[in-house]
């Protein structure tokens, strides 16, 4: 190839990335929602924490500092309209990582996880007003982590995760009796590292992996008849009639979810590496719609809560790398 052959085919590669770039970050552009970056968390980075609500404050507390190479016990309250942390009192069960939490008659409750050597299933309740930690009843299953809760009708489930095999079962914790109850177990395959969000008394549970393999489908689950239905999968999946099609790529491990004005959002986590995409659900279509980009670097094992409609995302790691900043999503917002 001559000179002037060379120079013109580099002008032409440098003009079709130019044009690829261009159309990606149209594509970016045309997407809605738009990140906030608040004051970073005042604890050490971790990942793997877990996060309930207590009236206007949201409790982040527990996880995995890679830094230090340790689990973590101390427990922090977040003021959203001040932007502002506090110390409370110290988790009191052993430190851990990998474990989840919820929130029910206006206390947290932090069980199962994982210390670094056992599973574990200690359940443990945190009262805001007297700020103190009491145990309560073990998790009456075998002792895991990777799991999901949520809450409905002011109890607390709790199901899935790796208890030296993944499982698929799921249980009811009364706060009033202290009393686990089997419930039914979730559809589909078994599953670690999955999410759960909750729209109008109806619990959504998707995402995760078994036998090496992401999962793409979704089960919503209703407390009143104590079942569990299938929805769309999440996939990139086309029904027969092709009346839809969005090339859906939200298959993850240890991403994060929230739910907000009736709608389930999906952010993080990813397949093969740390991600950044967001996406929101419609119970009522069943579609999925893909949001503006998570703003902070790609991630794994972020935990999210929402205060006063607003929802928050923090810490998590992306390999060797811990994070404390602190996210807000408004999805009504184009991206600045």
């Amino acid at each position: 190839m001559n000179n002037i052959s060379q120079v013109s085919f580099l002008m032409i590669v440098a003009i079709c990335l130019s044009i690829t770039a261009c159309s990606s970050s149209d594509d970016e552009d045309d997407l809605m929602g738009n990140w906030t970056e608040r004051g970073a968390f005042e604890g050490v980075p971790r990942t793997g924490a877990v996060s309930f609500v207590i009236g206007d404050y949201a409790y982040v507390g527990t996880g995995y500092d890679g830094v230090e190479d340790e689990r973590l016990q101390d427990f922090w309250r977040y003021d959203a309209q001040r932007d502002f942390w506090t110390q409370v009192a110290p988790f009191e069960g052993v430190a851990r990582n990998g474990a989840v939490a919820f929130a029910a008659e206006g206390k947290g409750y932090v069980t199962t996880g994982y210390d670094g050597r056992d599973r574990l299933k200690d359940t443990w309740e945190y009262d805001a007003a007297s700020n103190s930690w009491m145990q309560k009843a073990d998790f009456p299953a075998e002792a895991r982590y990777g799991a999901v809760a949520f809450s409905l009708d002011n109890k607390g489930y709790v199901g899935t995760g790796y208890a030296g095999n993944l499982m698929k079962d799921f249980w009811m914790y009364s706060p009033q009796s202290d009393t686990w109850e089997q419930t039914v177990s979730i559809g589909g395959k078994k599953r670690r590292d999955a999410v759960a969000f909750v729209i109008d008394n109806k619990a959504y549970v998707c995402t995760g992996s078994d036998n090496g393999q992401y999962l793409e489908d979704m089960w919503e689950y209703e407390a009143v008849s104590g079942e569990w239905t299938e929805k769309r999968s999440i996939g990139n999946d086309t029904n027969e009639d092709e009346s839809y099609d969005d090339d859906y790529n939200i298959v993850a491990i240890n991403a994060t979810a929230f739910s907000i004005n009736g709608l389930g959002y999906i952010t993080t986590g990813g397949p093969g590496a740390p991600g950044n995409l967001t996406w929101e659900y419609n119970p009522d279509s069943d579609i999925w719609l893909q949001r503006s980009n998570f703003d902070g670097s790609p991630r794994y094992n972020a935990v999210a809560f929402v205060v006063d409609n607003q929802p928050y995302v923090v810490g998590g790691n992306s390999g060797g790398y811990y994070f404390d900043d602190v996210w807000t999503f408004n999805p009504y917002e184009e991206q600045e």
